[in-house]
């Protein structure tokens, strides 16, 4: 009879749904340093998922360690870990990479007897095997240097004296006898590990079934990862009501999902035609409330579309109160999964703060869909680069871009910044926006658009960076294939590769640790260092 319940450990590649349990084991595991965000996390695992495992026991998490591929030429030099892990995001992983480079690894205090370790150790061995690379280097912790600082000659002595046997570190000699060899000391590593006075063992296991010396030139496979975005350039009318509006957009939705698309966006403000049908002429407070009355009503309409056609709607974006009081403009997303997000615009305009007393948001993060990752930014939040950034680095691919402008000059400031930021962060952008005017609403008299998406440029993409782009001024339906596996190629083996080339010996951007909070966009920033023995 087979046995059935009871104990089981296990040791499995990390998935989204992990994020949260990851968060509190590296509190538990580490509280004398900063912790993780979700976002972070997320964007480890989203830019190398074979690269991150966990361990669980009686289906807790108790252990967890995060990889990427990288050169040799980087991994084997002296580094600190900011600067090689891209502030934690593991977004300068590089597909062509000869070497698994660890730089994160914590076990469960409480279940230390487990040799969850050994096991996580054992899984990063094996995928440097399967991958055929030429092993696996890491910047390891020195905890017992504190200590022991005044009867060495510095951390290069300790480690030498550790290797040699004369002095105990119970980090450094779990991973002597793991296999790896230190080649060095990495001065100024990580700050904030004070018991290693920032210092790490630069450790190396170097795989025994591939020569180094003629190691195996990695190439990325020009595969097809096949995405359909469409693009509605929608005409600013009045309405009767409610159900007419509704009707407008489905109209959109149907067509779009009859091409058999996987996205589509709508303009930023496009809700504003529910003030046409108002009897009297509203004040700017007036106006807010009463599309927050709606606001319900249009996040169940937009849910509700996404299942019945089998397509992620970007629901451009819609002023409202939001529950903290503050006016914000935000655009609700809802996945043909069921599910519903809000992504809130970062910078306001001028106009927008004088006219609706709009706030800025504070959360800016991906949104996880069955085509990759996702970002989007709000018309004006196109023309700040930190924010693509931030979402690149989480794994985002694909970045929509809802606009309203009523100018030709307001229109190409987004659609150059746009551009601009598919070529640094080689992603796709996708941009919407509303044509035509509402006449008898404050704030839309006339509007300016030419839809488009927009590509890196590069050779596997259109020769002017342009996917496809609408008629200017007419109210249409912009569809085109892009192929996300031409993204990773560029990043790999571009012409110029603008992420892995970035210089973070030289500066990062360090995001506000006070504007972080949970859910669908958490925003915390990536204070975090490397952590555990070996790797991270």
């Amino acid at each position: 009879m087979a046995r059935t319940g009871g104990t089981r450990l296990e040791v499995r590649q990390a998935k989204l749904a992990d994020v949260p349990a990851i968060q509190r084991l590296i509190a538990r595991a580490y509280p004398e340093l900063p912790g993780y965000t979700a976002g972070v996390v997320r964007g480890q695992l989203n830019n190398f998922p074979e690269g991150q495992f966990v361990a669980t026991f009686n289906s807790k998490m108790v252990g967890y360690c995060a990889s990427m591929r990288i050169s040799g030429a980087i991994a084997l030099k002296p580094h600190d870990w900011d600067e090689i892990t891209g502030k934690g995001f593991g977004s300068r992983h590089d597909p062509t990479g000869n070497w698994l480079y660890g730089y994160e690894m914590c076990v469960d205090p409480k279940q230390r007897g487990l040799r969850i370790g050994q096991r996580l150790y054992d899984a990063r061995k094996a995928l440097a095997e399967r991958l055929d690379l030429s092993g696996i280097v890491f910047g390891g912790r020195m905890p017992g240097y504190s200590r022991v600082r005044r009867k060495v000659e510095g951390p290069e002595d300790y480690l030498k004296k550790v290797v040699e046997g004369k002095l105990r570190d119970p980090v450094i000699g779990f991973q002597l006898s793991n296999g790896y060899e230190p080649i060095g000391v990495l001065k100024n590593y990580l700050p904030e590990d004070k018991k290693s006075l920032g210092n790490a063992a630069h450790m190396v296991w170097r795989n025994p079934y591939v020569d180094e010396t003629s190691a195996p030139e990695f190439r990325v496979p020009r595969d097809v990862e096949s995405v359909r975005l469409a693009t509605c350039q929608l005409q600013a009318r009045a309405v009767a009501d409610f159900d007419e509006f509704v009707r407008n957009v489905e109209y959109f939705v149907d067509v779009a999902a009859d091409y058999r698309s996987d996205f589509i966006v709508f303009p930023e403000l496009f809700t504003l035609p529910l003030l046409s049908f108002e009897t009297r002429k509203l004040s700017p407070a007036e106006a807010i409330d009463a599309l927050t009355a709606y606001t319900p009503r249009i996040e169940k309409e937009l849910a509700r579309m996404a299942l019945e056609y089998n397509i992620n709607i970007i629901g451009g974006s819609h002023p409202t109160r939001t529950d903290d009081g503050d006016i914000q403009n935000v655009a609700y997303v809802a996945l043909r999964d069921g599910s519903t997000h809000a992504q809130e615009k970062i910078h306001p305009t001028p106009n927008e703060r004088y006219w609706w007393n709009i706030k800025g948001g504070d959360a800016i993060d991906v949104i996880q869909t069955d085509c990759g990752p996702i970002g989007v930014l709000i018309c004006y939040d196109s023309e700040f680069p930190e924010l693509a950034r931030r979402l690149v680095d989480q794994g985002a691919r694909i970045i929509f871009v809802p606009f309203c402008t009523d100018s030709r000059q307001g229109y190409l400031r987004v659609r150059y910044c746009s551009q601009a930021r598919a070529i640094e962060n080689q992603c796709f952008m996708v941009l919407s926006g509303n044509v035509g005017n509402l006449p008898n609403v404050d704030n839309m008299d006339i509007q300016y658009a030419q839809s488009c998406i927009l590509t890196p440029c590069d050779f596997p993409f259109a020769r002017d960076g342009i996917a496809a782009e609408a008629t200017e001024n007419v109210e249409t339906l912009t569809i085109s294939d892009v192929n996300l596996a031409d993204l990773t190629w560029a990043r790999a083996e571009g012409t110029v590769r603008n992420l892995n080339d970035r210089r973070f010996d030289l500066y990062h951007i360090e995001w506000d640790a006070g504007h972080g909070h949970g859910g669908n966009i958490p925003t915390s920033p990536p204070t975090s260092g490397s952590h555990g023995a070996g790797g991270g």
